[in-house]
């Protein structure tokens, strides 16, 4: 049987003659006559075929299918209801599944904490996330179903943003990296090779540490592309490369893989200003909003920096 060829009403009658126990209760509760009443169940036990309700002095008696159906009838009546009514929104009893974009660095640096917090606040809610590049092949944030996205300020129709950190940029190398003892001159710094991070391969997006170097007129070989800055770190820890990483990625991830940032001399110096956007589409809507602000306090806190908007 397919659900299009029921009367939809007639569920709702059933879930009120179920809860009440009685269809003169059921149809006051309904503000509709127990003939009108009587008709639907009537309409539905043809439907079903089942009984669902017998007589039993003045209330009813429920079948054993209509005892099945009733605990899932009043779930789907009450998520209808609020559905309609917008009732206030309840942490504790989302089921939602989130998505959100943010690179690699910030999975790694971030994403624990945004998940330690998901799962105090929402323990039933899910988190999907997903890198920049499926951000981008996804579409958009007024078409895709990413409902955040924590990275550089999107711009555009219907996208709000707000500042939430610095993050600067270190060129790092392995601890022990022959080129790397003594003083760092602009000859020096010209013979590394680096390896070069490309969040989205294809997409004709600026790499912002080569438009750094070119800005300070600092030639950069660059011996390797990989899409990840963790793969980037990977590679660094085991050859004599370089490579440029967000400062949280390698307060994380450094110590641990023997890397050691190169200072001073012409290192070209920048940081990156770190966004929370979202498009206008999820912009009211209560539980992205809760989900949005338990991101801006898992991530907040911790950059020790004031929030903008």
């Amino acid at each position: 049987m397919s659900l299009s060829t029921i009367d939809l009403n007639l569920l709702l009658v059933l879930d009120a003659v179920l809860g009440q126990r009685s269809v003169a209760r059921a149809a006051q509760r309904l503000h509709v006559t127990p003939s009108a009443i009587s008709n639907s169940l009537a309409r539905l036990r043809i439907a079903l075929g089942d009984p669902l309700v017998t007589r039993k002095g003045r209330g009813i008696v429920p079948t054993p299918r209509a005892l099945e159906l009733a605990p899932t009838l009043a779930r789907a009546m009450g998520d209808l209801q609020r559905l309609v009514t917008g009732g206030a929104f309840d942490p504790a009893s989302c089921t939602r599944t989130f998505t959100l974009a943010m690179a690699d660095a910030g999975q790694v640096a971030w994403l624990p904490h945004i998940g330690t917090a998901l799962s105090r606040a929402m323990p039933h809610a899910r988190l999907r996330v997903v890198g920049i590049d499926a951000l981008l092949s996804l579409g958009d944030l007024a078409s895709s179903e990413v409902d955040l996205h924590v990275g550089v300020r999107a711009t555009g129709p219907g996208i709000h943003a707000e500042s939430l950190y610095e993050e600067r940029a270190l060129l790092v190398a392995r601890q022990g990296h022959p080129q790397l003892e003594g003083k760092l001159s602009r000859r020096r710094l010209g013979c590394l090779r680096h390896v070069s991070v490309d969040l989205a391969p294809g997409r004709g997006f600026r790499d912002p540490v080569a438009q750094t170097y070119a800005r300070a007129r600092v030639e950069r070989s660059v011996a390797m592309t990989v899409p990840s800055f963790v793969a980037a770190a990977a590679v660094v820890a085991a050859t004599e490369l370089v490579t440029t990483l967000p400062q949280s990625l390698f307060a994380a991830l450094g110590e641990r893989l023997g890397l050691k940032v190169v200072r001073g001399g012409p290192v070209p110096a920048h940081a990156v200003k770190m966004a929370l956007c979202w498009h206008e589409r999820t912009h009211t809507d209560p539980a992205t909003s809760a989900f949005r602000e338990l991101v801006r306090e898992a991530l907040t806190p911790r950059t020790g920096s004031a929030r903008a908007s």
